[in-house]
């Protein structure tokens, strides 16, 4: 089977990656954290497409998949996008199954960039960059619902990343915005996006962490030249190689609902949580305690790595899940 991706997908993410190094650079997410503007590259994605990519074309979107956005998602992961892109571009699926009202109303603003969205689905606690949206996704006692952001109310948390801020949010449930029951497929769509967002951040890491290597001498020689420092890269650069795969074989299967997807999301997850870990504790110790520091824009991306590696599930949940998948057991958490 080929699993190579086309000319188009390939495309495509070129023009994200080229639409961020020019309105997301490092500047900009150190901005963002600095109660600077969290959504510097958002209209410029949008006329990309990029939000529009899993709405239908009847509703002014592109009518793709997953499949055809992983790579896009890989991107905005390399450059530590702020905002939730991952949550609003995977809402698509979520809006249209709630039927034709809900659909109308919203994903038209989705495909345009001007509706943002945030989700707290299944067991999470917390709604990512809840203060950006104007529509949340929301689960409460089993029931989704999509609530205007006038209608909720946000408690701020702590959080080890200062871009992608987490929420508590509190709402009056009614009839008027539930939704119908597909948690499922949302949960598998957000999660391989933030899976593929991982494997960006993984990248990023890996090139910038061997660049200050080439450069760093120590002993009179570039740490990059010693055996100990090599070999840790390496195994950055094969856990990557492990893991993406992985995401692209999730993304295929949520696109394709097979009976394996949720087993296939949760490999995906694990391993690219698991990638991105190791690429950045290996960056920190290459960088050593600089890395740390204000001075450079590393801390950025570490900060990116640990709150996603934990949402939507951490490396520790989907192994668990994938380990009752394989052999039968009853599984042991709920996800995420």
């Amino acid at each position: 089977m080929n699993f190579a991706f086309s000319d188009d997908q390939l495309a495509l993410a070129a023009t994200v990656r080229d639409v961020l190094r020019a309105h997301c650079p490092p500047r900009a997410v150190r901005d963002a954290g600095l109660d600077g503007d969290r959504t510097p590259a958002w209209p410029h994605l949008a006329k990309a497409g990029l939000f529009g990519m899993l709405v239908p074309e009847r509703h002014d979107g592109m009518g793709l998949g997953v499949t055809d956005a992983v790579l896009a998602f890989e991107e905005t992961g390399r450059a530590a996008l702020p905002g939730p892109v991952a949550e609003t571009v995977a809402a698509a699926p979520v809006l249209l199954a709630a039927g034709p009202a809900a659909a109308s109303s919203a994903l038209p603003g989705v495909a345009a960039g001007t509706t943002i969205v945030s989700v707290r689905l299944g067991d999470q606690v917390y709604a990512p960059d809840a203060d950006l949206a104007h529509l949340l996704i929301l689960e409460e006692d089993g029931e989704v619902y999509a609530v205007p952001a006038a209608g909720v109310r946000l408690t701020p948390q702590p959080g080890v990343d200062p871009v992608r801020r987490l929420f508590a949010v509190a709402f009056d449930p009614s009839p008027g915005t539930r939704l119908a029951h597909a948690v499922p497929g949302a949960l598998r769509g957000v999660t391989v996006a933030v899976a593929a967002q991982l494997i960006g951040l993984a990248r990023h890491l890996l090139e910038t962490t061997v660049a200050y290597a080439r450069t760093r001498r120590q002993f009179g020689a570039a740490v990059g030249t010693f055996q100990a420092v090599k070999h840790q890269l390496a195994d950055v650069a094969i856990a990557i190689d492990f893991a993406a795969p992985l995401v692209y074989a999730a993304a295929l299967a949520t696109d394709r609902d097979l009976p394996s997807a949720d087993r296939d999301v949760s490999a995906a997850k694990a391993a690219a949580g698991e990638a991105a870990d190791r690429a950045a504790r290996v960056a920190l110790q290459v960088h050593g305690a600089v890395g740390y520091t204000d001075e450079l824009d590393l801390r950025l991306w570490l900060a990116r790595v640990w709150s996603l590696a934990s949402a939507y599930g951490n490396t520790g949940l989907h192994r668990s899940r994938l380990r009752s998948a394989i052999l039968g057991t009853p599984e042991l958490r709920r996800w995420p």
